[in-house]
């Protein structure tokens, strides 16, 4: 018996894919000219390690930045490991945004040096680097595992830069607690195998 599938295609998959991650992108650049505009006042809105009112921080700090130079330097890298990580589904997608944000935020929160202030992107970059580098492997996705070779090499020497504490003037322990939650989310968000069915 042949059954109609209700997934979608491939080429819808990468419209959505595709509209979510322009989306998230243009609100990023929306929120940083408005932040320009009120004499940079979203900064405050940064996180402040151990601090309890900063804890409500840690999901607006991802989607503000220091500058449009600072946000230039996360938006291609969001969009191309956004892109290759929603073609694997929007909702999956979401779900592992929201994991690595929160772990990441929650991670700066408690680690970070005092009085330093922390916001950007680039923690769910790293996140989705990671993500995107061990997903093939572990969905056993030879596809996905080729992506994430590819990735690994064309991105791996930026990303290694990014985990120096020597790199003064990034959050490096932001950067590392995002890529470690990217690799997390691999695991939790794995794809289900279907079980053996006969007819």
């Amino acid at each position: 018996m042949s059954t109609t599938s209700l997934e979608p295609s491939r080429t819808d998959r990468a419209k959505a894919a595709g509209k979510l991650v322009l989306a998230w992108v243009a609100l990023l650049w929306a929120l940083e000219a408005v932040d320009h505009a009120t004499g940079n006042s979203l900064d405050a809105y940064g996180i402040t390690p151990r601090e309890p009112g900063e804890l409500a921080h840690v999901v607006p700090a991802s989607f503000l930045h220091f500058g449009f130079g600072h946000l230039a330097s996360n938006t291609v890298p969001l969009l191309v490991f956004g892109f290759l990580a929603a073609l694997g589904g929007v909702r999956r997608f979401l779900a592992v945004a929201a994991l690595i944000i929160v772990a990441d935020g929650i991670g700066v929160w408690l680690i970070s040096p005092p009085g330093s202030n922390t916001a950007g992107a680039s923690g769910l970059v790293f996140g989705l680097f990671g993500y995107l580098l061990v997903r093939g492997f572990v969905d056993r996705r030879p596809l996905d595992v080729g992506v994430g070779l590819l990735i690994g090499a064309i991105w791996g020497s930026s990303i290694l830069l990014g985990l120096s504490p020597a790199n003064t003037g990034v959050s490096w322990q932001g950067h590392l607690i995002g890529l470690v939650a990217g690799v997390v989310a691999a695991f939790v968000f794995r794809r289900r195998r279907p079980a053996a069915t006969t007819a």
